[in-house]
């Protein structure tokens, strides 16, 4: 029997690629909506009580609003930042431990954590949990992101013939540091107060690389580079979408790391580099793949039982 899923906001850029995902399984059925219903709230509840799974691809306050609606017999992917720390939601990284996982597969409202979160949360999470990492750490990350990730606004102002020169330089943003993937990061994490953060837009148009850095001193245990290697190496053993480059890795790229680099790739790649002094650990990937629909169909395999890389580019 086929699943039948509905896509709700199908014309974003994260809705977009999973309807392509979804469109071209045998094992799913997929809903829709005719073209001047798609903001009819009346038909939308309708069509999801009709489906098994929803994805929601929609500004936050409409996330909420629709999730409120259906009430709690649907089951629901979130990918929005709407229900990230909202109790009864699962946060959507399976690969954070079993109980993660477990939550996923039992769980009826899953949240898809956020691209730039997803980097942190990988990082800092085993940290924290092995007692490598102080949860009052000082933590200080910056993440380089495509274009793609400010959606279809961000992506026609790139593209756009008429885009101003400073659009060809590397963007600084979230000034206030008030950006909305740092309430998750600091619940999930278990951090006494949210990293200081700044994300960084450049001039491609997918793939991302969080850089993470930490004071050899400040750990709770020392470690060089070949020790936190060592360390992520067997916390991520057998995980098929998030794993660790051998130490040294960077030096097929001349010692650089591309943000583009996994581009179009649904997993994540972590690398060590450093020194005893200072130590940094960097987490590769596609915005748009593990950091977006990558990481919702993920979910969505885990919770109907699919093989949980089954349409994802692996």
């Amino acid at each position: 029997m086929k699943t039948k899923v509905f896509i709700d906001g199908s014309a974003g850029t994260t809705g977009l690629r999973i309807v392509e995902r979804m469109a071209a399984r045998e094992d799913v059925e997929l809903l829709t909506l005719p073209e001047e219903k798609r903001k009819d709230l009346n038909a939308r509840i309708e069509v999801i009580h009709a489906s098994d799974v929803t994805f929601l691809c929609l500004p936050d306050d409409a996330a909420r609003e629709i999730a409120d609606a259906v009430g709690d017999g649907v089951k629901l992917i979130d990918a929005s930042t709407a229900h990230r720390t909202s109790p009864g939601w699962q946060y959507g990284f399976p690969e954070l431990s079993p109980a993660f996982k477990e939550g996923i597969v039992g769980g009826n409202r899953i949240a898809v954590p956020g691209c730039h979160a997803s980097g942190m949360v990988a990082v800092l999470y085993p940290m924290v949990k092995a007692g490598i990492l102080p949860a009052d750490y000082p933590v200080t990350a910056f993440s380089l992101t495509g274009y793609s990730g400010g959606g279809k606004k961000m992506i026609a102002e790139y593209e756009g013939e008429t885009r101003p020169a400073t659009f060809d330089a590397p963007r600084a943003y979230g000034l206030t540091q008030a950006h909305k993937h740092l309430p998750e990061v600091t619940k999930i994490v278990g951090f006494q107060s949210p990293p200081c953060f700044t994300p960084v837009v450049s001039d491609y148009y997918a793939g991302m690389a969080v850089v993470l850095a930490f004071h050899g001193r400040l750990l709770n245990k020392a470690m060089t580079p070949e020790s936190l290697h060592s360390f992520f190496a067997e916390y991520y053993a057998g995980q098929k979408l998030v794993t660790v480059a051998p130490f040294g890795a960077e030096s097929e790229q001349k010692g650089y790391l591309s943000g583009n680099l996994f581009e179009g790739w649904d997993g994540m790649k972590i690398y060590v580099t450093g020194n005893p002094d200072r130590l940094m650990v960097t987490a590769l990937f596609d915005n748009l793949g593990k950091g977006a629909s990558g990481a919702a169909v993920q979910c969505f395999n885990l919770m109907t039982g699919a093989p949980e890389t089954y349409g994802l580019n692996v």
